[in-house]
């Protein structure tokens, strides 16, 4: 329990770290690793204009509600940077196609979501834990190079599942020069990700829809030929899709998809 407790913080950390990158990347605030001016100080950065000049440091109240805003936001932008978007919505498809409304409820999908999501990445937050988190805990190395550290291991997550042409689209319409995919900045690979996502959850739910849909239509041709107008198809054939994904192990075979899917 007490390693699980420990990589769980190392997690929050490199979590942490990402949208600390994301704010100063949005240009409007830079990160500083120097001891702040006073004990009113809130955070460690001061807000900059004119193109680099420094201004005075913001009101401790502004800054307190800088920091509830990003949390706020935080949970958001850390799953659109994972493996969540995907898997939430093929999970959602797979209720849709048994035609059933709230079962599972989403509650369950979301949480099913959220430990599949720790699952596949867990490799990731590792990775970003050793080069960036534990050097920085140890002050070896400062709070930007860890930033930039953590950076480098999810934005090569994000670009191994990124379409080229979704990238490229972003690239293009920020008229950015040829640049290497390793120096991409993070407002080009985001959107490019995460269209990318949705493109292969869209394919993945479609698929899921296929067996489902025939399922459908041979019930409701036997209903007609027996005469039986008045019978709601769904009625034999919600009973016969439950049937079959419960015999092929439905479930499993969704989920291991959606693993290899990001191997």
């Amino acid at each position: 329990m007490n390693a699980l407790g420990q990589r769980g913080k190392g997690w929050l950390l490199g979590a942490l770290l990402l949208l600390l990158l994301l704010w100063g990347g949005a240009g409007e605030a830079m990160a500083q690793t120097a001891a702040t001016n006073g004990p009113a100080s809130v955070l460690p950065f001061r807000v900059t204009i004119d193109g680099g000049q420094a201004a005075e440091d913001l009101d401790p109240a502004i800054r307190v509600l800088a920091i509830i805003t990003l949390l706020a936001v935080a949970p958001s932008l850390i799953l659109m940077m994972t493996c969540f978007t995907r898997i939430v919505i093929v999970l959602s498809f797979v209720r849709s196609a048994l035609s059933l409304q709230s079962t599972p409820s989403n509650q369950i999908i979301i949480g099913l979501s959220l430990f599949l999501t720790f699952f596949i990445m867990a490799p990731v937050w590792e990775r970003i834990d050793r080069d960036a988190i534990q050097p920085y805990n140890a002050k070896q190395i400062t709070a930007r190079q860890a930033m930039d550290q953590a950076t480098v291991h999810l934005r090569a997550f994000m670009l191994k599942q990124s379409r080229p042409k979704d990238v490229e689209l972003f690239v293009e319409l920020a008229k950015m020069p040829p640049t290497p995919p390793e120096q991409l900045p993070l407002r080009v690979v985001i959107p490019g990700f995460i269209l990318s996502e949705l493109r292969t959850a869209f394919q993945m739910g479609f698929l899921l829809f296929v067996p489902f849909i025939l399922i459908d239509l041979v019930v409701a041709t036997v209903l007609m030929s027996m005469g039986m107008i008045m019978m709601p198809p769904m009625t034999v054939s919600l009973p016969l899709k439950i049937l079959l994904f419960v015999l092929v192990d439905g479930w499993s075979l969704v989920t291991r998809s959606l693993i290899l899917s990001f191997t």
